[in-house]
């Protein structure tokens, strides 16, 4: 026990269902339509139907000033998070609880089974038809997620998401390591690619391209009419003016004409001081290591039907990959975990979130619909602030400067800061000069049910407790390092 935090019980949250059972999501291809003006709202001949995004790193705070905003806007949240459409993964996804679902109708949720994959495609089809139906009924979509491509639908070249070079980074970051050229080329020709062979050897820019375009996209580069790769790396900083018709690393500009998008957009994304942002998410991390049913639990459950880590769009999400990879590691040693190994996995679950939200603060930053609020600004501010702003009518919107959001690192002194940051937890802490030798983290009635488990999945018999201290000895309590 920790100041009444429990880690590491473990309690399964679904039957594994059969994956043969399951239907497979098919791959729609949606056409995205692209704009290039600074104002989030789309204005245009014609009064358009109105929808509000929230976007914004991980750890931000988007749920919840989405849940309150439709509580005073009569609206329905529709989820663009690509690992909440997965029925079991509710930790590490950090899912809306099922009261505060009862509040305010979400969509996009619990839609699909852990071993199912899901596209881009398919989000952007029913998400724009959950937005008709929220319209029908004369209520205001709000969409809620990091992702932007609710907005632009597919594009004549896609761009990828943080998420998808995330998943395209892991599936080849080992094969480049290897030198295993060939291996990834026919990784991405089975993906549904062939002309990934004929690359030259070791373009693994264009190979890397090639596998997020038909992961964003469900289609080969050979059906777009821009060659893909007269763009740069999308999360790429150096980026140009769309407005003046030249292409853009950032926006993957198609056209110099600007084009109109089919509703009155209102775009936010929410952050905060990268040095905030950063301790937010380590003590998310750890949160999501505590209680009864936590990201153990459910990375338990993932590998107990069969799946690896990294095999998968579920499997490869941060937080899972790395829990299902401890756990097995766990396994290896014969059911032993010490207390380094454990806080090996914490610090790279952390570190990996934070590069996250990174990217995603690199790729919005290039976005020049949204419009940049403070998410350290009182909520009740910003709530009241995104209500006029709903129902504005001159289409004229302007963020005052107590709630805008600098889109980048402001002085030197913080840069400094982030490149000596170092993670403080706040419940497993590392042993240091100020901190007991024996701090507990772990006790052995929460680990129980993992250490059973570890212990089915072995060939040894031995007994299995948790191996602490310097001299290895074998006991209940968990000695931090």
């Amino acid at each position: 026990m920790i100041s009444g935090i429990r880690l590491c019980c473990l309690r399964l949250p679904y039957e594994a269902a059969s994956a043969a059972l399951l239907p497979r999501p098919s791959v729609i291809s949606f056409r995205r339509r692209r704009t290039f003006a600074t104002s989030c709202s789309a204005s245009a001949a014609g009064k358009k139907e109105k929808v509000i995004v929230i976007s914004g790193p991980t750890g931000a705070g988007k749920s919840r000033l989405a849940l309150e905003l439709a509580k005073r806007l009569n609206g329905e949240i529709i989820s663009a998070d690509s690992v909440q459409v997965y029925r079991g993964l509710d930790v590490g996804s950090a899912k809306p609880s099922l009261s505060e679902r009862n509040e305010v109708p979400h969509h996009l949720l619990d839609i699909l089974h852990p071993s199912e994959e899901y596209s881009v495609g398919k989000f952007y089809e029913e998400a724009r038809s959950a937005t008709r139906d929220i319209l029908s009924r004369d209520r205001v979509p709000i969409v809620t997620g990091g992702t932007g491509l609710f907005i632009y639908g597919k594009p004549d070249v896609p761009k990828a998401t943080p998420e998808i070079t995330s998943e395209v980074n892991s599936e080849l970051a080992g094969l480049q390591r290897d030198d295993d050229w060939d291996a990834a080329v026919q990784l991405v020709v089975k993906a549904g690619d062939p002309s990934a062979e004929s690359l030259a050897a070791n373009d693994w820019y264009r190979l890397r391209r090639r596998l997020e375009i038909i992961k964003s996209s469900g289609s080969p580069t050979s059906t777009f009419q821009v060659p893909y790769d007269s763009f740069r790396d999308p999360l790429d900083s150096r980026s140009t003016d769309c407005s003046l018709g030249i292409n853009s690393s950032a926006d993957g500009c198609l056209a110099s004409e600007p084009k109109d998008l089919d509703y009155d957009f209102f775009c936010f994304f929410l952050s905060t001081r990268r040095l905030d942002l950063y301790q937010s998410i380590d003590f998310r991390c750890e949160d999501m290591l505590s209680g009864s049913d936590g990201i153990l639990s459910e990375a338990k459950w993932l590998l107990d039907m069969g799946l690896l880590p990294n095999s998968n769009s579920a499997t490869r999400a941060i937080g899972y990959r790395q829990a299902m990879e401890y756990l097995l590691y766990c396994r290896e040693q014969g059911g032993l975990s010490s207390t380094r190994d454990f806080f090996v996995f914490l610090s790279g679950f952390q570190k990996a979130s934070r590069n996250f939200a990174k990217r995603q603060l690199t790729w919005f930053r290039n976005e020049h619909i949204y419009h940049w609020i403070d998410a350290s600004r009182p909520l009740e501010k910003v709530l009241d602030f995104l209500y006029d702003a709903y129902n504005i009518e001159n289409g004229n919107l302007i963020v005052p400067d107590t709630l805008r959001m600098k889109k980048n690192t402001s002085n030197n002194r913080e840069v400094a800061q982030l490149k000596a940051y170092r993670t403080k937890n706040r419940y497993t802490v590392r042993n240091n000069e100020r901190c007991a030798r024996h701090k507990q983290f772990v006790a052995r009635e929460d680990c129980s049910d993992i250490l059973e488990w570890i212990r089915t999945q072995t060939q040894t018999a031995e007994s299995i407790s948790l191996v602490v201290g310097r001299e290895g000895s074998k006991q209940a309590v968990g000695t931090a390092l």
